[in-house]
């Protein structure tokens, strides 16, 4: 399975997630795209979600603590336990055994973060 995780702040736009996403690779084959629980809900990330075909997976905030990752933001290790809430949201739902092959990308405007991962999702 190939999921895109997801890190943005609460004003971010769908252009700014399309983006990102398309900054971190081909969302052709995306099976899924994830991010934490509290913002799994905003309206631009379901818009995404609708756009590729795909649900979205809601990882709870104590589950992305701890995962490593290849790049970090203090802010986010601060408040998340992890380097980055969207390689992390991405491994996470892409299956114990998952790899990433899109470290963290940002937006423009800097609201929006995606990274890719694939895994069996097992």
């Amino acid at each position: 399975m190939k999921v895109a995780g997801f890190g943005f702040r609460r004003d971010v736009t769908l252009a700014s997630l399309r983006e990102a996403l398309l900054a971190a690779g081909d969302p052709e084959g995306l099976t899924a795209m994830a991010t934490v629980s509290d913002k799994a809900d905003a309206e631009p990330l379901k818009q995404l979600a609708r756009e590729c075909g795909v649900p979205i997976k809601a990882v709870p905030a104590d589950m992305l603590a701890g995962i490593a990752t290849p790049t970090r933001s203090n802010l986010v290790a601060e408040k998340f336990g992890t380097g980055s809430v969207a390689e992390a949201a991405a491994l996470a739902a892409a299956g114990p055994r998952a790899r990433l092959i899109s470290t963290r990308v940002v937006s423009q405007d800097r609201t929006a973060t995606a990274a890719i991962a694939e895994g069996d999702g097992a």
